[in-house]
């Protein structure tokens, strides 16, 4: 068990985490996946816990926090009949053996492959964010059932190995066959979950390497992390929701695509060794 006096810089650093990725949620839609990987990682490095495969933990904690967020999601926009279960049920099973096999490869793959793939990827998702337009389209309807056969294991499979939820693929790709954005952010959320679900049983149940790991961690999962986080996102989502309804996001959004972009680059240095 570990000392109060060295869990309290944890225990703090990981709430500010949580309330900074719940305002951004709220403000600006985002998952906040994107934001936690890296944040998680910094932290526990920061803290002293440069294990081997913190990435992985860091992938893990994140999803185990997308289940919960993804889930009331989901529900809340159902109830106001958001949620496109059709495209649900056509890409569910896809993306759940997608986010079984990131689960594989993650767990096999060192922190600086798994640095330089979040790098890349999220540098493609910041600058998607900072210039991508309304009106761009890959076609008028979803894929039919082999374009869906082939996205759907790749999204899930991505997914995971950022740590992210549905949204930062998910609305961007529905949006581009000609979904509404706000049937394609619900239904997003659900994607959120049936990537998240299998991915966090996977990551519960794979042993962890490295003998410096931070504490309360059971396999790839940091409990004291995910607590955190979902209490945290709880109270600061609806300050980041007013938020957004008394400002123009749209400026904000493309900050927060700078952001993105600066944290992925950060995350290619360091996978590079820089």
């Amino acid at each position: 068990m570990p000392e109060l006096s060295d869990l309290l810089p944890m225990l703090l650093l990981i709430l500010v985490i949580g309330a900074m990725a719940g305002v951004i949620a709220g403000l600006l839609g985002v998952g906040g996946g994107i934001v936690l990987v890296p944040a998680f990682f910094f932290a526990f490095e920061g803290l002293g816990y440069g294990t081997e495969g913190l990435m992985q933990i860091c992938l893990a904690t994140s999803l185990a926090t997308i289940v919960v967020t993804s889930i009331r999601s989901v529900l809340g926009h159902n109830k106001k009949g958001a949620v496109d279960w059709a495209i649900l049920r056509a890409w569910g099973p896809g993306i759940a053996i997608g986010a079984g096999l990131g689960v594989v490869a993650a767990s096999g793959l060192r922190n600086e492959v798994l640095m330089g793939i979040f790098g890349v990827l999220g540098l493609a998702v910041g600058l998607y964010m900072a210039f991508g337009r309304s009106e761009w389209r890959l076609g008028d309807a979803m894929p039919g059932a082999i374009g869906t056969a082939v996205t759907s294991p790749v999204l899930g499979f991505l997914s995971v190995l950022m740590g992210i939820g549905g949204g930062s693929f998910g609305v961007p790709l529905m949006t581009l066959y000609n979904q509404p954005i706000h049937r394609a952010v619900a239904t997003a959320a659900g994607f959120g979950v049936i990537i998240a679900v299998p991915a966090v049983i996977g990551f519960l149940l794979t042993s962890g390497t490295g003998a410096n790991r931070p504490p309360f961690t059971v396999g790839q999962v940091n409990l004291v992390a995910f607590a955190i986080v979902v209490a945290m996102t709880l109270i600061t989502t609806p300050i980041g929701v007013r938020l957004a309804h008394a400002m123009d996001p749209k400026p904000l959004k493309r900050v927060f695509a700078l952001f993105i972009a600066v944290m992925a680059a950060n995350m290619l240095r360091r996978a590079f060794g820089l």
